[in-house]
């Protein structure tokens, strides 16, 4: 055989480009059947559209979601599976995706996707969306999960979380009640029952007979024990419920209360209210002034200060009351103690009324403590 002649069977090297491409049929399909494996393994849907907004890809996670079978949605405007209200918005979404630079990102960052199955059911998703270019044509691939169970969950817990609200105010305006009818009763009732035997008292002194020494000592005592008495009675009266903020009003409360805990405790307080008339509705009034008594009450406790201000205002709606203290101070986020539930009930009596409760503190600096309530979204009284 000389170099010119052919070597091998002369139809060999016209077959094997077509080997070739046979070949690489094969390996398309055989990479085509494992993505398609791996697809519909997913337990999430992914949908895969042109730039037309048709389904060119569903798999299996997609079909059981929203009822059509993949030969049936392949084809189909993505819209299909939108809700009718929001389909022109999510088209328009979807095209500025394209347009911008980022290629993946979720859909709905702040909210929930609503998605719409074959039978008219709608139901809540959680997309992402992603999207590549193959030569001139662009494609858009958004992977879909069911969240109804977890929008259930948070809307039950929203639920119950508003009951117990609710049940809180309940139990709140109870027990405020109940405060307020007994200390009605000490005042009227023990109060008076006890003044008039502080009057027989002065009479038996004023009509005791001579020489009965041992018998006017122990009148003394009786006095002296029933003025003591009287006085208890009336301090455990306006530690339950001032009367005063039933019949007089929250200014009025708030001046007396600010007064008594000063000179019970030594401390220094002072009271600013920058409207001497305001008035408020029940909740509210019993509310502040709890607020105020429970910080005073915690100042006089643990601050060691010798200066506590009180300030309430109103603005916008909002009542503002900030309660600082020039105290020892403390770290807020540090643990609180298991018999401590000042400030946790403080922080409870804001919520029930929308409000908020902020504390800054630090060691050697003071306390402050800030309380907005918004006075047109009032809680349950």
């Amino acid at each position: 055989m000389t170099a010119n002649e052919p070597s091998g069977d002369p139809g060999e090297s016209a077959m094997d480009p077509i080997a070739e491409r046979l070949r690489t049929q094969a390996r398309l399909a055989a990479s085509e059947a494992r993505l398609r494996a791996i697809l519909d393994s997913a337990m999430d849907a992914i949908i895969t559209v042109d730039e037309a907004q048709r389904v060119v890809l569903f798999n299996a996670a997609a079909e059981a979601m929203f009822g059509y079978r993949r030969d049936e949605a392949v084809g189909l405007p993505l819209a299909t599976f939108v809700p009718a209200r929001f389909r022109d918005a999510h088209a328009e979404q979807v095209r500025a995706f394209g347009a911008g630079a980022r290629s993946s990102r979720r859909m709905a960052d702040a909210r929930v996707v609503t998605g719409l199955r074959r039978d008219g059911e709608e139901f809540p998703i959680d997309a992402a969306i992603s999207h590549l270019t193959e030569g001139a044509r662009r494609f858009y691939t958004v992977i879909l999960r069911d969240v109804s169970a977890r929008v259930r969950a948070l809307e039950d817990l929203r639920r119950s979380k508003e009951e117990l609200s609710q049940l809180a105010a309940a139990a709140e305006a109870t027990r405020e009640h109940e405060k307020s009818r007994i200390a009605r009763e000490l005042h009227d009732e023990l109060g008076q029952s006890l003044t008039m035997m502080r009057m027989d008292v002065a009479w038996c002194k004023a009509n005791l007979p001579q020489g009965a020494p041992g018998f006017a000592a122990r009148l003394e005592r009786m006095e002296a024990l029933l003025k003591a008495t009287v006085g208890a009675t009336r301090r455990i009266a306006s530690d339950l419920r001032p009367l005063m903020l039933d019949d007089l009003g929250l200014v009025p409360a708030l001046e007396w209360l600010v007064q008594t805990m000063g000179q019970r405790s030594g401390i220094e307080c002072r009271l600013t209210i920058d409207d001497p008339g305001l008035t408020l509705p029940p909740a509210h009034s019993t509310a502040v002034f709890r607020i105020v008594q429970e910080a005073l009450t915690n100042i006089v406790k643990h601050a060691k200060a010798a200066h506590a201000d009180v300030d309430v205002r109103q603005r916008d709606g909002v009542l503002t009351i900030v309660v600082r203290d020039d105290g020892v101070g403390f770290v807020p986020e540090d643990p609180r103690e298991p018999s401590s539930f000042g400030l946790l009930g403080l922080r409870e009596r804001t919520s029930l009324l929308r409000g908020t409760a902020t504390l800054r503190s630090a060691p050697g600096t003071g306390t402050t403590l800030e309380v907005a309530l918004p006075l047109l979204r009032a809680g349950p009284p």
